[in-house]
């Protein structure tokens, strides 16, 4: 075979069932470490093509152009120094001789030797030409290392064929590299590769022999009832799924459908049924057992309801699978009666009564229990009652029961359900429906594009059970650091800031952290963070809304004051946009941003002006549309018409050019000097009403 020959190389190791929640990451860990070492000694041709293929029982990687030999390569080498090479006669010194020696270049004449600067001393260098690695030996080196890092979760010590003792993820059974149709020497995990590999484990029980790297997938189709490749699998059982549902809805989790395309080589979608009775349980409840425990696909009708029907994803192609649907649905029988006896034995205790157990669950040794966490939200939730005209009775029986479903057996069995049961079980026990929709919609929002809850009594108690979380955990000292962030204290901020902002809450966000902090003033180990949440909150905002499409200058525009109340911010950013567009916009951001800079340097700031002392024309030209303009601007502020106060500020530019054109402010005159920074303060302060409108000056 010539060096220079391209074939494609194949490299699979065939084990016992591997976990398929870490399958993809295996198998891209181990294609991209094979792929990355080839490709860094120039064995692959052009730009790598490969291809990963991972099933339960197997690893491999597919890859194209992969060269026996990498080309010759030029290799510029540093020798020694001048003063050490050579001699004042310019030969040769015996500490070159014995470095060319370790080299094998003894014959080598000095005139092939180059000399060049390196760095400020002048050494000798030698150019050779070095052969380039040849592939057995190379991927040797990038299977045993590409093995030694793959993300293992769990190493397996066992006895491997050669009688040694290794470690993996899984017993490995057989080694398979091919180049081409050639098979190439390498080792691992006491195996010795070969051609050939195992089918599935139930429909091809004897070996098949591989006669060329090309047509693996293919012959493990056919022959061996494997498809190799995972997003192959995919597709298949996403659309066999949609085929045996029919018209009913599959609740169709993307977790789920990738652990069963892990669990299966020969995938088949059977659908089984169970008994409907088990309905008069909460669906989520069974849809998440099925989930869960079997990997089930439930199923529901158009507006929502679960079916008495699922379908399973098997490992097993058959055109009798009748014992495998009743065997499914034997199973299925006893989770969904577990399930059942949960929420029946939940229902038989008022969830009023479990509160009272909640001061023996233990919130943060610091922070005392989750009754007193339930207590401190309560005291929030009722004083943000009386800010919003809430009813204060229901807000308080709604965090009272909030975390009551905590001590159910179905959210110790289903974490997951927390909230969801606590709504079952509020209407169960005839609590108002508000009450028990707070018991849900409190959690929300849980991530990002997350619904709002939707009612008072809920938005409420979100808003309280977010403002405990954040002051308190902060207020111990364990503010998110870097990426970490282990109680989520940036989402429990973006989702205050996003129900304060898309519900137009009039509240004022250091009030809110205040009346968050009240309730830990009897908690020695809280410290007030209201200041550093503000800045954190404030920060978290900008994020929020450039995600929305604004423009950094815009947002700073509006928030460059730290604004504490921000219910009117998609208003005022909204009149920023219309502002900016406008022929006056930047010439007033510019002036802005001059009288700005006047002030800043002002040992003193007067704000009354005194008309006698307007001496030109036009600063009294000035000060007359100021004086024109303000109860304009006031009504309209009032009216939170902001957009209408910036264009009516936009009127002032004509007037603010000649001013400065034309008037000295730091005259010699003291009194002058002064009452001229006032009508500038004045000006200022009207138009910046709305936003800093220097933070959209350009220059």
């Amino acid at each position: 075979m010539s060096q220079s020959a391209t074939h494609t190389l194949l490299i699979e190791l065939v084990t016992e069932e591997l976990p398929p929640k870490a399958l993809v990451r295996l198998a891209d860990a181990f294609a991209n470490g094979l792929v990355e070492k080839l490709n860094a000694s120039d064995l692959i041709a052009g730009t790598p093509d490969f291809e990963p293929h991972a099933s339960p029982r197997r690893l491999a990687v597919v890859i194209r152009q992969v060269r026996s030999a990498a080309p010759p390569k030029l290799v510029r080498q540093k020798i020694l120094p001048i003063s050490i090479a050579l001699d004042a006669a310019g030969q040769a010194t015996p500490a070159l001789t014995k470095k060319l020696a370790k080299l094998g270049v003894a014959d080598l004449n000095l005139a092939e030797l180059e000399r060049a600067l390196d760095g400020k001393t002048e050494a000798l260098f030698l150019n050779r030409t070095v052969p380039g690695a040849v592939l057995s030996d190379t991927l040797q080196i990038a299977l045993n290392e590409t093995l030694a890092q793959l993300p293992i979760p769990k190493m397996m010590r066992y006895q491997a064929p050669d009688g040694s003792f290794v470690q993996f993820v899984r017993p490995a059974h057989k080694l398979l590299a091919l180049h081409g149709a050639t098979v190439v020497p390498v080792s691992a995990l006491g195996l010795n590769a070969g051609r050939t590999t195992l089918g599935h484990r139930f429909l091809s029980t004897h070996e098949i022999t591989l006669m060329d790297a090309d047509a693996y997938s293919d012959t493990l189709k056919q022959k061996g009832r494997v498809l190799t490749h995972f997003e192959t699998r995919r597709a298949t059982i996403h659309s066999q799924l949609f085929k045996q549902a029919g018209p009913a809805h599959i609740n169709l989790p993307e977790a789920l459908l990738d652990e069963v395309t892990a669990l299966v080589e020969w995938p088949a979608v059977y659908l089984c049924q169970f008994d409907p009775a088990f309905l008069a349980v909460p669906q989520e409840c069974l849809i998440l057992t099925m989930q869960t425990n079997q990997k089930y696909f439930a199923l529901t009708d158009a507006n929502g309801t679960l079916q008495a029907r699922f379908l399973v994803v098997s490992n097993l192609e058959t055109a009798t699978p009748e014992r495998i649907i009743k065997g499914n649905e034997r199973v299925v029988q006893a989770r969904l009666a577990d399930a059942k006896f949960f929420f029946e034995q939940d229902c038989k205790k008022p969830l009023s009564e479990k509160v009272a157990q909640l001061a023996n669950v233990i919130y943060h040794h610091k922070l005392g229990s989750q009754l007193q966490r339930v207590e401190r939200i309560e005291t929030i939730a009722t004083a943000l009652a009386s800010q919003l005209k809430a009813d204060p009775t229901q807000v308080a029986r709604a965090a009272r029961l909030a975390k009551a479903d905590l001590l159910t057996a179905m959210v110790n069995e289903f974490p997951e359900l927390q909230g969801t049961m606590g709504q079952y079980y509020a209407r169960h026990d005839g609590e108002p429906m508000e009450v028990a929709l707070a018991c849900a919609e409190h959690y929300q929002p849980r991530f990002a594009g997350d619904t709002l809850p939707t009612s008072i009594t809920s938005t409420i108690v979100a808003l309280a059970d977010k403002l405990e979380t954040l002051v308190g955990i902060w207020g111990i000292g364990l503010a998110p650091s870097g990426d970490k962030d282990p109680f989520a204290l940036r989402r429990h901020a973006l989702g205050i800031l996003r129900i304060v902002l898309e519900k137009a809450l009039p509240l004022d966000l250091a009030q809110l952290l205040r009346m968050g902090f009240a309730p830990f003033s009897a908690v020695p180990e809280v410290t007030d963070p209201t200041a550093a949440l503000l800045v954190f909150l404030l920060d978290r905002l900008r994020g929020l809304l450039r995600e929305r499409g604004y423009h950094a200058n815009q947002i700073e525009a509006v928030l460059s004051h730290a604004p504490t109340r921000i219910d009117d911010l998609p208003a005022r950013l909204e009149a920023v946009r219309v502002f900016a567009a406008l022929p006056e916009a930047q010439a007033l951001a510019a002036a802005n941003k001059r009288i700005t800079n006047i002030l800043k340097k002002s040992a003193e700031t007067p704000t009354t002006v005194q008309p006698a002392l307007l001496i030109e024309a036009v600063e009294k030209a000035l000060y007359a549309q100021l004086e024109t303009l303000a109860p304009v601007v006031q009504t309209q502020l009032s009216a939170q018409q902001y957009t209408q106060v910036l264009i009516t500020l936009a009127q002032l530019r004509t007037n603010v050019d000649t001013f400065f054109d034309e008037v000295m402010v730091n005259a010699e005159d003291n009194a002058l000097r002064t009452n001229r920074l006032a009508l500038l303060a004045q000006l200022w302060a009207l138009m910046n009403c709305v936003a800093d409108l220097a933070k959209l000056a350009t220059g």
